[in-house]
């Protein structure tokens, strides 16, 4: 097992806290089972789409965003939602 130090915001750290408390795990476990969900959520073989470009079409009707908008847009509608606010 490695040993490793990581920074997360107050927040995060008061609701996973609170969580593994109610669960009676300890921070580390509860930080390995997260990244153990990542993993099985995400595919960790798929490239990275970060080369998206918006298609070229003057009839799409995206008027008035930016590429940057339309790539963040795609890229939301992409991604596993693991957690509905």
């Amino acid at each position: 097992m490695t040993k490793t130090q990581i920074q997360v915001p107050d927040e995060l750290f008061r609701e996973i806290r609170s969580f593994a408390k109610a669960r009676e795990w300890s921070l580390a476990e509860t930080f390995r089972r997260g990244a153990e969900m990542l993993l099985e959520v995400y595919d960790a073989k798929a490239p990275a789409t970060n080369n998206w470009k918006a298609p070229v079409s003057s009839r799409v009707g995206w008027k008035g965003l930016s590429l940057r908008q339309l790539r963040e847009a795609a890229m939301a509608d992409s991604e596993p939602r693991l957690h509905e606010p």
